[in-house]
């Protein structure tokens, strides 16, 4: 090949356009030739985010970040999805998750809920977020707890826990003798029990206390049935009431009943009010005193009558008799 200015143009432009590309790729890929479309988030903080960090959605990249601004109190981090066949829902959720130790980040976007619609590609959607830990301040928090264990760790040396453990054994060296006996008790207690002697040996190995406890539950269970029963039935009786049917009902329910009875009570208030007049054969037997005072003398003569009849003998009571009859 000959060594001449076109050819040294050629190679020169052709390692150009590869340094070019290189250069695209790591200023963040050829994604900014290819379509998509925008999408935003605020955050509180970003985690060392960088322009060009994916967004995944369920592990796979469906974009990248495109720019990250100031938003008042907030970062707002605008992404740009290339993938358009990402199931992005309107109630989706951005996070800024680390992909490793080194400082690597990406925006998680969530599913969302199936029922909700899609993210529009033609309008700029800014989607909920979800605050993650900040790693340092779980780092700090890690180091003040390890400092404080290897403190306490520190303090904690054989002689220092030989006076923490000093009053517990000065304890036990003087009441020895009565811990032995309590011990021996407690042995004594728990073999009885074992045994089924005593009161809890035998509740613990009798059946009777079982039986007792069974019998009594079963005539709870018989009581609270029978008095279901009467529950139903006098559910029953009450709906029969209300219904009109039978005596009860038909007494508290139909109203000729009850004019019968207001009409009953007029009429008895008439007669005991005649009575009271005097009016009538009962009235004038209550209220006339001539009947009284006739009643009286009739009682004063057969009273006279009965003494006289008993000085005289059976044969002069025969002999009037007699000539009364002829």
């Amino acid at each position: 090949m000959k060594n001449t200015l076109e050819t040294r143009l050629g190679v020169f432009f052709t390692l150009a356009l590869i340094v070019l590309v290189i250069l695209i790729e790591m200023a963040g890929g050829l994604d900014i030739f290819r379509r998509g479309y925008r999408l935003h988030a605020l955050f509180d903080s970003v985690h060392e985010l960088k322009v060009g960090d994916l967004v995944k959605m369920a592990g796979k990249p469906v974009g990248k970040v495109s720019e990250i601004d100031w938003a008042d109190q907030k970062v707002r981090v605008t992404m740009k999805i290339t993938d358009r066949q990402a199931a992005i829902r309107t109630d989706s959720q951005a996070a800024v998750r680390f992909l490793g130790l080194m400082g690597q980040n990406f925006v998680a976007i969530s599913f969302g809920t199936p029922t909700a619609p899609r993210v529009d590609p033609d309008m700029d959607t800014e989607l909920a977020t979800v605050e993650q830990a900040d790693l340092n301040a779980l780092m700090t928090r890690l180091d003040g707890v390890a400092s404080s264990v290897e403190n306490m760790t520190r303090s904690v040396s054989p002689d220092n826990f030989g006076n923490l453990l000093g009053p517990f054994t000065e304890f036990f060296k003087t009441h020895k003798d009565r811990i032995g006996n309590i011990i021996a008790n407690f042995e004594t207690t728990s073999a009885q029990i074992a045994g089924g002697t005593g009161t809890v040996g035998r509740l613990l190995h009798e059946d009777t206390l079982y039986e007792s406890a069974l019998a009594a539950i079963t005539n709870l269970t018989e009581t609270a049935a029978e008095i279901k029963t009467t529950v139903a039935q006098a559910r029953t009786v009450v709906d029969q009431v209300r219904q009109g049917q039978g005596t009860l009902g038909r007494l508290t329910q139909e109203d000729g009943l009850y004019q019968e009875t207001a009409q009953a009570a007029t009429h008895l208030r008439e007669i005991l009010q005649k009575i009271n007049q005097g009016q009538g054969s009962v009235g004038k037997l209550v209220n006339d005193e001539a009947l009284y005072r006739n009643a009286r003398l009739t009682l004063q003569k057969l009273d006279r009558a009965s003494e006289s009849l008993e000085d005289q003998g059976p044969l002069s009571v025969l002999g009037i008799a007699a000539s009364a009859l002829f």
